[in-house]
């Protein structure tokens, strides 16, 4: 004779399959953001206040000068254009930053795919997930590292703004909802996000 389920267990795995659901569809948002988006991503020699203030530093000079190099570009193709090109001059400027403040640390500045996790900024927030990412090493890059998104220049944008910046560079009316929290249960799709992708390398594996 089979066991008839509780309320409460056919109430459970109603809302796993609607999260689930929902998390399969932000996946699909997320890889479609991925394909829009530039972040960014420094990374401190190490965990002392010192090197951490030296990455601000290196951050704030990176930043600036490719934001300056992507002003007036509404599409991820033509930002990637500008920052390879850019690559050699941005290693230039955060060698110099790192020597003016008294240290003689290597520094790697490059393009490449990088996996983040969720992140929540100031006015937008994004699902974890792989991205390409403009990144910058320096020394060991084996101290706490800072992420944010050079193209769109979200992380220039006041929150009020991020919207209007996001379409003008190409996103959709629903990933500017999804990302900047107007799309209500943002926080459990960014979960159901994760999830997805943990049983994604799980079955990968």
């Amino acid at each position: 004779m089979k066991q008839r389920l509780h309320p409460v267990e056919i109430l459970l795995m109603l809302t796993a399959a609607l999260l689930l659901t929902s998390g399969a569809v932000a996946l699909h948002t997320q890889s479609e953001l991925a394909d829009k988006v530039v972040r960014l991503h420094v990374l401190a020699n190490s965990d002392s206040g010192e090197d951490q203030a030296l990455k601000l530093k290196v951050r704030d000079a990176v930043l600036a000068q490719a934001s300056e190099t992507l002003r007036g570009v509404t599409g991820r193709e033509e930002a990637c254009r500008r920052l390879t090109a850019l690559l050699p001059e941005l290693e230039k400027t955060a060698r110099e930053v790192i020597a003016a403040n008294g240290y003689a640390y290597g520094v790697r500045v490059e393009l490449a795919e990088t996996s983040f996790p969720t992140k929540t900024y100031d006015g937008f927030a994004l699902p974890a997930g792989e991205y390409l990412a403009l990144r910058v090493l320096i020394g060991e890059a084996a101290g706490q590292n800072w992420w944010c998104v050079v193209f769109p220049p979200l992380c220039t944008a006041a929150a009020s703004d991020v919207p209007t910046v996001a379409l003008d560079a190409g996103l959709t009316d629903r990933e500017v909802a999804l990302i900047t929290e107007a799309d209500e249960g943002y926080v459990l799709k960014f979960k159901a996000v994760e999830l997805w992708q943990a049983l994604k390398a799980e079955l990968a594996g």
